[in-house]
């Protein structure tokens, strides 16, 4: 029933997700839904960093940014309010449209509300589940997205870029750290002197 269940919940999402109207492109050139990839680069990314990981945590990656599309960053104030509320109202629509996936396909109470936990980003810390989210949004984050936020944002000094890897890098469990650095991780290479000064 699990497997099955988990089956149909990632057909349900994917099918979501490839609706997305912005496009993204990877590394070998190949043009995707913006979300569906992201969210295939979770999967991933869990697979790799906790082949452990049972179908409630792999489904939480998935619906890390579900339909994000659907709640724009300019529906809100542009000021720091206007985003700490669209990030706040964010992690519950995600919560809430991956629950309501899981529902369709048979998925049982307890393990809806670990979604609503982890996607929620409830209790970060003391919460298992939350935190393998956290920690690999940041690996997928590090892995690939770093490099082009570097590329969008050429007047950031190096100080600030340290600030921004020592975030990421606290977000992160000492299992993630060993991890990043492992050399299973793709760490962008213009990066790696920043990222290791900053890490050091």
């Amino acid at each position: 029933m699990t497997q099955q269940a988990f089956e149909q919940s990632v057909k349900l999402m994917d099918a979501a997700n490839s609706e997305d109207p912005n496009i993204d492109t990877d590394l070998a050139g190949k043009e995707w839904p913006k979300e569906l990839l992201y969210s295939h680069r979770m999967a991933d990314m869990i697979a790799r960093y906790k082949p452990e990981a049972d179908h409630v945590n792999q489904l939480a990656v998935r619906g890390q940014h579900i339909q994000r599309w659907k709640s724009p960053r300019d529906a809100y104030p542009m000021d720091r309010k206007g985003y700490h509320q669209w990030r706040k109202d964010l992690y519950t629509f995600h919560a809430d449209t991956t629950v309501e996936f899981m529902k369709q396909a048979g998925f049982d109470e307890e393990s809806l509300e670990r979604i609503r936990q982890s996607i929620g980003k409830k209790n970060i810390k003391t919460n298992t589940d939350t935190q393998i989210l956290e920690d690999v949004a940041a690996l997928v984050f590090i892995e690939h997205y770093m490099l082009a936020f570097a590329e969008k944002h050429p007047e950031y000094s190096e100080e600030k870029w340290i600030d921004i890897i020592r975030k990421t890098w606290n977000k992160m469990t000492d299992d993630a750290h060993a991890y990043a650095l492992s050399g299973d991780l793709a760490l962008p290479e213009p990066l790696i002197p920043l990222i290791q000064k900053s890490v050091a």
